[in-house]
């Protein structure tokens, strides 16, 4: 019994504990700390006199230090106080909630049918339509953005499917729930009655792709399957994928009993969306998508549980609902939760991870630190949000989740009257005038419109959440080429930079909203653009300072070198241990400082020009899709780990001159090693060190120029304009 209330103590849906290691964690970076001050001191009381070459160079090396200093403090905040979630998925199963589980809409949302192929689509959806959740209060939305009847009719296919694969899945508890990946695994090996419907269910899907490709290669649907459905009307001649009206098609209407699997069971409701859109109307990309199905499934199922799934997102997990719920139904806490964020993982990582795309230490560390401080960012994708809080709604106590159910919501209309009332929520007009993209629903103006709302949510009260489970509950697709790999990380850096230099800026709008620690977390992300700069300078001087002699660094006999020294060692080796803690490899870790340094090179630098372009006007915000499939050649290189370069990109350009530059100046380094004297070597053996360490680090580059023979190595172009540029800029002088 509770001494004050008198009431039974229930015990809680989900627990919090602190990592373990703060201790020495904290005195760790207390000596780094120190280090990093004595090397603000060295460069301060050692400028290089008016008279004396490389004046310049050492500013311009001292300012990056204090960057990379502030920064590293910037970066303390996601390790500073990680904190680990646990939720009780069986205690949520109990009595306590057993019948009384709220409702759930999972918002899936695609934009080209090219880019992510209605297959990709279809398969995410299937598997979160076969979750272990009651049907009957799981409605299942698709956002087509590109507003293809292609992939309308596959979600048709999908929907008739959706009747043998959902009891065949909870009737021998298959997993994953994706077709296509479930078959894709070793098929049963003994003659049995799940042999039997195994090949049965195979055979379905595989007629079921066929069809879907067949119309796909031919680019429209067949006549005779068109007649077969009204929805199938919405599209004529004049519609295009930026000029065509609002489409609502209910393809299973879940509260019907009459709609049900073939044992009898009932399915989940399913729903496709395609918002208007017309020339000249601003449709705000994917937080305009996601707002229009805020509206229109408050209209049909107004479930207060919304997940959020990119297209290539497809569910892991099929009790990742239970597992979001305890933290929104815990009796003390679960009031005051807004959100709860998975971490963002991928199926097709390589052993080693070449492109670093797990992001092992970001995903099991940085961002449980983050969540330390009440700061936990929502990304985009496999995000469980309560509806109140998506709509604007500040936090208070009184705010409860209400346990109506579909039935409840429709009223007995019928289909075609919530596809007549839910279409107009998704006019271009419908939010003029209006809160929405502001104070309500996703705020609109930057290309990751995720985290910024997350913040203004987090400002409004809420508390989010950020759970990594032991399985993973979603897995989506990673970019297999370089190219990709970079234009995507620029797309999020200029966003993010786009949020710091706006009222968003987490310092300003966040300021007695959220504690300083979150608000520094965010900039460690914000910030990436800037970093850029000084990652720059220090690719780029000290390899030019080499060749012309001109030293940048205290010698190595000197006292001064120690900082220097100790800053760099303890940084590479705390960064070593966390990765293989997390479960890295060592090579994984050392293609991950690769791509550390190409990203700052060419994604952060390019998203830096383009912000400070569009706050001049001579820009605006653009959204790029990434592409979702490669050719077999491609995806051959890249299960072998090679490095995809392949293409005459500026970013390929730019990774091969600073590759190029820093070649030339080892070389001369090592020139000096063997005809030079020690005191002469002495001042240059650091910068001899750094250009070393970064011709390391380029290998693949150096490979895919002179020794590499197939489609994937750096085209002749890039490999001569980059020692041109590299050749010019060693004539350069160094003042």
């Amino acid at each position: 019994m509770s001494a004050k209330s008198g009431e039974v103590d229930v015990p809680p849906l989900f627990v919090t504990k602190a990592a373990k290691g703060r201790a020495a964690h904290r005195l760790l970076c207390f000596t780094i700390m120190v280090g990093i001050v004595l090397i603000w001191i060295y460069r301060l009381g050692h400028i290089p006199g008016a008279d004396r070459p490389g004046r310049y160079a050492w500013v311009g090396l001292s300012v990056s230090e204090v960057l990379f200093g502030l920064y590293w403090v910037i970066t303390q905040a996601g390790r500073w106080r990680v904190v680990y979630r646990y939720p009780f998925r069986d205690r949520l199963s109990s009595t306590r909630y057993k019948d009384k589980l709220p409702g759930v809409d999972v918002f899936v949302c695609t934009a080209d049918p090219t880019l992510e192929p209605p297959m990709l689509v279809i398969n995410t959806v299937l598997s979160v339509m076969s979750y272990n959740y009651p049907p009957e209060k799981l409605s299942v939305y698709l956002s087509d953005d590109g507003c293809s009847e292609l992939t309308f009719y596959a979600l048709l296919e999908a929907s008739e499917f959706s009747k043998y694969w959902i009891p065949f899945c909870k009737k021998y508890n298959v997993e994953p729930r994706a077709p296509e990946i479930y078959f894709g695994q070793s098929s049963p090996l003994h003659e049995s009655d799940f042999r039997q419907e195994w090949s049965q269910i195979k055979t379905m899907y595989e007629d079921m792709k066929r069809r879907i490709e067949s119309a796909g290669a031919k680019g429209c649907v067949p006549r005779e399957i068109k007649d077969q459905h009204k929805g199938f009307l919405e599209w004529d001649s004049k519609i295009t994928k930026q000029d065509h009206q609002s489409i609502v098609q209910i393809l299973i209407d879940g509260w019907n009993s009459q709609a049900t699997d073939i044992d009898g069971n009932r399915l989940p409701t399913l729903v496709y969306l395609s918002r208007e859109k017309r020339p000249g109307w601003a449709h705000n990309f994917k937080a305009g998508s996601m707002n229009s199905l805020i509206r229109v499934s408050s209209e049909i199922s107004n479930a207060p549980i919304i997940l959020n799934l990119d297209c290539d997102m497809y569910s892991n997990d099929p009790n990742a609902i239970q597992d979001a719920l305890c933290f929104f139904l815990d009796e003390k806490q679960g009031q005051q939760i807004s959100y709860v964020q998975y971490p963002q993982c991928y199926r097709n990582i390589t052993e080693n991870d070449i492109y670093a795309n797990a992001s092992c230490a970001t995903f099991k560390i940085e961002l449980a630190g983050l969540d330390g401080f009440g700061g936990a960012l929502y990304i985009g994708t496999g995000c469980f949000h309560r509806r109140d809080s998506l709509l604007g709604k500040v936090y208070s106590k009184d705010h409860r989740l209400e346990l109506n159910s579909v039935e409840d919501n429709v009223k007995g209309r019928t289909v075609e009257e919530l596809e007549a009332a839910s279409k107009p929520l998704a006019d271009c007009s419908y939010e003029n005038g209006t809160l929405w993209g502001k104070e309500m629903g996703l705020v609109y103006g930057y290309p990751v419109e995720d985290i910024v709302t997350g913040l203004t949510i987090q400002c409004r009260g809420w508390n989010p959440v950020y759970y990594n489970p032991s399985k993973n509950a979603f897995l989506g697709v990673a970019p297999t080429t370089l190219d990709i790999a970079l234009i995507q990380f620029k797309r999020w850096s200029e966003g993010m930079f786009q949020i710091f230099y706006s009222k968003y800026c987490p310092f300003i709008y966040g300021h007695g909203k959220i504690k300083l620690g979150a608000q520094m977390g965010y900039c460690i992300y914000l910030l990436w653009a800037l970093v850029s700069l000084p990652t720059l300078c220090y690719t780029v001087v000290p390899a030019l300072c080499l060749v012309q002699n001109v030293p940048l660094f205290p010698k190595v006999s000197s006292w001064w070198f120690i900082p220097f020294t100790y800053v760099f060692a303890a940084k590479t080796a705390h960064s070593l241990v966390e990765d293989l803690m997390c479960g890295d490899t060592l090579r994984g870790w050392w293609n991950l400082q690769r791509m550390w340094l190409f990203r700052r090179t060419t994604s952060y630098f390019f998203a830096f020009i383009d912000t400070v372009s569009k706050h001049l006007g001579f820009s605006e915000t653009s959204f790029a899709l990434t592409a979702k499939v490669v050719d077999d050649e491609v995806r051959k290189r890249y299960e072998k780990e090679i490095m995809e370069f392949g293409s005459s990109s500026i970013m390929h350009l730019m990774i091969g001159t600073l590759a190029v530059l820093n070649l030339f100046s080892f070389g001369y380094g090592i020139k000096k090693v063997v005809f030079s004297t020690p005191e002469a070597l002495a001042e240059l053996v650091p910068q001899i060190i750094v250009s070393g360490l970064i011709v390391m680090v380029n290998y693949p580059v150096y490979e895919a120029f002179f020794i590499r023979r197939d489609k994937g190595s750096m085209p002749s172009s890039v490999m001569f304009k980059s020692l041109a540029i590299a050749s010019v800029a060693c004539l350069i002088p160094m003042y």
